[in-house]
């Protein structure tokens, strides 16, 4: 593996695509999602409720910013930094407040 992929097609592993670490990979792995393609049509406020869950934790709302950002990439979005998501994701957490985690 050399870097981050460019485009989707190109991430065959977690950790090249774009925003993802290590602990992120772990977290992905913890979710039952070991191969990038596996983010295609995923929820990432439900895989953000299910890490809570699983970790017992409340997480830092910034994940679901990342998850975001992986998601999209795999779906065929470019590579866009997980924070350009922040508004995004604060204001559907506004609009739904059910979509978080007790």
């Amino acid at each position: 593996m050399s870097g981050k992929a460019a485009t989707a097609v190109e991430a065959t592993e977690l950790r090249q695509i774009p925003n993802i670490g290590p602990a992120m990979v772990a977290d992905f792995q913890l979710l039952g999602i070991d191969q990038p393609a596996q983010l295609v049509g995923c929820d990432p406020y439900q895989l953000y409720r299910q890490l809570c869950t699983i970790t017992g934790v409340r997480q830092d709302p910034c994940v679901i910013d990342v998850f975001i950002a992986a998601v999209r990439f795999m779906e065929g979005a470019p590579a866009t930094p997980w924070w350009h998501y922040t508004a995004e994701r604060k204001a559907r957490l506004a609009a739904a407040p059910e979509i978080q985690p007790a």
